[in-house]
């Protein structure tokens, strides 16, 4: 009995190892989890591109860089993906306009971390256009949860911004918020349409995004 409760023993504590060190893998490194996923690499320049740009070269965004003290806007515009792929369909986004495609929130979560050179940063927020059902007026919406990735000196870490790239947080007791019936409305949710991710750089010259399947 001694000896089969000593190999129980020993395998249950092997198996809780196993488990410790998976669960370090996924929360040590980089920030990220491990495993397979999409990568979107969003690019700060200080000239336009080509508008005729291929999609060639990589999954990337190129948007204006802006300074620290002015910032460049580019609306990122999304669409849902008929296949539950991740797609860039215009990368360049210098024009002030970029689109990518991806599939309903729900099966992937979202990581991002700023890279390049020190010193630049950017803000990142998900909207939408909502139209009043009672006037019958639009008007674009951003959600009052955003992200702003700063490029620090040392390592950068990737965060978990899934909530802030997938969802749009009305303002309490807003129109839109009493036509969603809801304050936080999910990505391509039918109350809102056109969204769009707002991309504000102050001189962030790469941030990086990853799409991890759950």
């Amino acid at each position: 009995m001694g000896l089969k409760f000593s190999l129980a023993a020993a395998v249950a504590a092997a198996v809780t190892a196993t488990a410790v060190a998976a669960a370090q893998k996924a929360t040590t490194g980089n920030g990220a989890p491990s495993g397979a996923h999409f990568n979107l690499n969003i690019i700060g320049v200080s000239h336009g591109k080509s508008p005729n740009m291929a999609k060639g070269g990589g999954d990337v965004i190129f948007v204006g860089l802006g300074t620290s003290s002015d910032a460049v806007t580019t609306k990122i515009l999304l669409s849902q993906s008929a296949d539950s792929t991740f797609a860039v369909l215009d990368k360049n986004g210098t024009d002030g306009e970029a689109s990518f495609a991806l599939p309903l929130p729900g099966t992937y979560t979202v990581w991002a971390r700023a890279l390049g050179t020190p010193g630049g940063q950017a803000k990142m927020a998900t909207c939408a256009t909502f139209i009043d059902p009672t006037t019958g007026t639009s008007s674009i919406l951003c959600s009052t949860d955003n992200e702003v990735f700063v490029r620090g000196k040392g390592k950068s870490s990737f965060r978990d911004v899934t909530s802030a790239l997938t969802t749009v947080r009305l303002v309490a007791g807003s129109p839109a918020e009493l036509a969603c019936g809801t304050p936080t409305v999910s990505l391509f949710a039918t109350c809102l349409q056109d969204f769009l991710w707002q991309y504000d750089n102050n001189g962030l010259k790469l941030l990086q995004v990853r799409f991890y399947p759950n």
